[in-house]
């Protein structure tokens, strides 16, 4: 999955391209698709850093191979970004999580 396939897989569902962030709570890593999003005149990255932001996002789920699930989840949520409000995509990533998990 690159960034750019995320973008598009997030505005087909909910028609903007949001923003999302990686977020380790309770043990658990999750994505999060936030309320903000690229057309938003108020959005705080330009272009170029959104895309580069979503290929990094992009990059993480990929060799944790959760990409598809991800993918799966956006298509068949029925919940919505709103104000406040994220929608969190919990991340199953097995041993690779350790990494994140950890506290350095």
């Amino acid at each position: 999955m690159t960034g750019t396939e995320l973008r598009q897989a997030i505005a087909d569902k909910w028609d903007f391209s949001y923003d999302v962030q990686l977020r380790k709570t309770q043990g658990k890593i999750f994505l999060q698709v936030m309320w903000r999003y690229q057309e938003q005149q108020s959005f705080s990255m330009s272009q170029a850093e959104f895309i580069t932001h979503l290929d990094a996002i992009a990059s993480y789920l990929s060799d944790w191979g959760v990409a598809e699930q991800v993918q799966t989840f956006i298509e068949t949520t029925k919940e919505r970004p709103r104000l406040g409000k994220a929608v969190s995509i919990p991340l199953q990533i097995g041993e690779r999580s350790l990494e994140w998990l950890m506290d350095t």
